[in-house]
């Protein structure tokens, strides 16, 4: 049985909404966020997902999930506005036409907001270790501008993989944000080009540079590990080698598919 108390807690129903699509921005050749305003949206937690759901006339339905890029507080004008940042896949369903399609005005349906796990906010703490490869980014720029929008004091590290410079995702928002001098460290790693005079990281993320680019396992950080399977294997499990808390390492990962 459940009490008038308990029913007063219960979390808002996750359902489908229609979103109007705002405006485009382009982040590198093959990403695109999308601002999106949602009626009715309940607010979210950074690190958080929606599905989409695109629906063509002969009425086949694709879906697939999306990270929030947004913080939970007001960025364009409106709370019921929220980012979606979404790279190309060649071989998608969803994305070529998320990415190369829609125009402004359009309406897009989506659900959410999704997950409870993979979250930071405020009242949670730190310091904070972020490591992310490619898009995996996303939920973990949800926490930085969360952690920006309330001045929070706790100390951040964003240890980012990306295959070339042309293709680090916020590049500009991310040089902003550690230029602040609030405590926010911003390393870039290239794994396959850089360009002249890059004095950056080269390679994948590894145990090396997990031991000595983010804060040690006395420190205990909160690790959020975000990106392609392989790398989010072998970053976690080169954190809990390096003595970090298991249960303050937490994943999110994504394949080769999910486009």
């Amino acid at each position: 049985m459940t009490d008038a108390k308990s029913q007063s807690f219960a979390p808002p129903p996750v359902v489908w909404r229609k979103a109007e699509l705002l405006a485009i921005l382009s982040e590198t050749p093959r990403v695109k966020t999308l601002w999106l305003r949602v009626p009715g949206w309940p607010g979210h937690r950074p690190g958080q997902h929606v599905d989409v759901r695109l629906t063509a006339e002969d009425g086949y339905q694709a879906e697939r999930s999306y990270s929030l890029a947004s913080a939970p507080e007001r960025e364009l004008p409106g709370r019921e506005n929220v980012a979606l940042t979404i790279e190309r896949l060649g071989d998608g369903e969803v994305s070529p036409y998320l990415t190369e399609q829609v125009r402004p005005g359009d309406r897009i349906e989506l659900r959410g907001p999704i997950g409870g796990y993979f979250t930071w906010a405020a009242e949670d703490g730190g310091p904070l270790a972020l490591v992310a490869g490619g898009t995996g980014v996303v939920p973990l720029m949800s926490m930085l501008r969360h952690r920006a929008r309330l001045a929070h004091p706790a100390p951040a590290w964003l240890l980012y993989s990306s295959r070339s410079f042309a293709e680090i995702i916020y590049r500009e928002e991310l040089e902003g944000l550690a230029e602040k001098g609030d405590r926010t460290h911003v390393l870039h790693t290239l794994t396959r080009s850089a360009p002249p005079g890059w004095m950056g990281l080269r390679g994948r993320i590894d145990r090396e540079m997990l031991a000595t680019r983010i804060p040690p396992a006395a420190a205990r950080p909160l690790c959020f590990v975000c990106g392609p399977t392989q790398m989010v294997e072998t970053a976690a499990s080169a954190l809990v080698d390096l003595g970090h808390d298991p249960a303050r390492v937490k994943t999110e990962r994504f394949g080769p598919t999910g486009a």
